[in-house]
């Protein structure tokens, strides 16, 4: 697929829009070796039902790794140029990041500032949440600044961003 023809895609999407699928889809078709790098954490039953099911719904032939806090790193421990790896997702990962009351500038900075030194062809798959009302508190708007901040960086950066909705994909970039 073109979308994979080298350096980083970015799939933006709301909950359930069919984004972590199209972007499975893109790792599939790159005909590289396929990493998934998993930010969610297990806090409760629910989420676990949901990272079974993406793992089941993803298939044989990834490599998984699950990294909730140090993204860079773990993305430089696998860069390779004969992989793809698909991170899933951004937002969890800056939820982590609050959680864990990081700089979450800061990192989100330092993760956009290394994307162009990768020789890994990385699939980013986020949530879009600032198309919503403003959150009635703090947190919840904090979250939203931050995203919203992570994502223009990554575009930014990115050769390809699609945005997804009702399954479709809509190539923004590249």
């Amino acid at each position: 697929m073109s979308g994979l023809s080298g350096g980083t895609v970015l799939v933006l999407g709301g909950a359930r829009s069919g984004k972590s699928a199209f972007a499975e889809t893109l790792a599939r078709d790159s005909g590289h070796a396929r990493h998934y790098l998993a930010t969610g954490r297990a806090f409760d039953d629910e989420m676990q039902a949901r990272i079974a099911s993406h793992r089941s719904s993803r298939g044989e032939g990834w490599t998984t790794h699950e990294e909730p806090l140090d993204l860079l790193g773990r993305l430089a421990a696998i860069d390779d140029p004969a992989t793809v790896v698909l991170v899933d997702c951004l937002t969890l990962w800056v939820t982590n990041l609050m959680l864990e009351e990081r700089d979450v500038d800061a990192e989100s900075a330092r993760l956009a500032a290394a994307l162009p030194g990768f020789r890994s062809m990385l699939v980013f798959v986020s949530n879009e949440v600032g198309l919503g009302i403003v959150p009635d508190n703090a947190m919840a708007r904090a979250f939203r600044d931050h995203a919203g901040r992570l994502h223009q960086m990554i575009a930014a950066r990115a050769r390809t961003v699609y945005f997804v909705a009702a399954g479709l994909p809509l190539k923004m970039k590249g």
